[in-house]
């Protein structure tokens, strides 16, 4: 039996994908959570085989909870995302992840590839890796990159420039070109456009 935890916010879909997974003979869901949080506190208790997280998933995403099982235990993780940048599949895979599929993946075909991650494989959406393989390089510089990175939490100039040892100013300045390259209309998006991208 392979013991599977499922982590998605979005409760409808979390709950569907559960009774779907546990038709199948051999997949067991023996916990399912709701936050990036909830995850990893529940990876550690049940210790599944493999967990299936939700990229976009509050508070931090399914990226940070995929890394911090993956430090602590042999579970294994299939990250699933609407949003697939190649950015973040690099990221992901850096971090241990065995499995990328879109959320547009059939649970039958999911079902299919948790088999395939179980038995030793790994298993990252064809479309996904085309795309990997295409993609224009970051137009954004490091430190351009550090002030994103930390503007992303939604904390204040201050405590941005507090964060990354710099001006307010100058971070101002940093700010304005990220949002400039990336053609965004507040620091916000412009942080959460290079998140996408797997850049911060």
């Amino acid at each position: 039996m392979i013991r599977l935890l499922l982590a998605d916010d979005e409760v409808l879909i979390r709950g569907a994908l559960a009774a779907l997974l546990n038709l199948e003979d051999d997949l067991e869901v023996v916990a399912q959570a709701g936050t990036s949080t909830d995850a990893v506190d529940l990876a550690r208790q049940h210790r599944p085989d493999i967990a299936v997280l939700d990229l976009e998933m509050p508070p931090a995403d399914g990226l940070a909870a995929a890394q911090q099982i993956r430090a602590e235990l042999p579970t294994q993780v299939v990250l699933v995302t609407r949003h697939a940048r190649p950015g973040v599949l690099r990221r992901a895979l850096s971090a241990g992840v065995v499995g990328f599929v879109p959320k547009t993946t059939p649970a039958a075909r999911l079902a299919e590839i948790l088999r395939d991650v179980a038995g030793g494989r790994r298993y990252v959406d064809p479309d996904i890796a085309a795309s990997a393989l295409t993609e224009g390089r970051c137009p954004l510089t490091d430190r351009e990159l550090d002030v994103l990175r930390a503007a992303r939490t939604g904390i204040s100039i201050e405590h941005i420039a507090a964060q990354v040892h710099l001006a307010p100013g100058t971070v101002r300045n940093y700010l304005s070109n990220a949002m400039r390259k990336l053609q965004a209309t507040s620091r916000h998006e412009a942080a959460h456009r290079a998140w996408e991208e797997g850049w911060i």
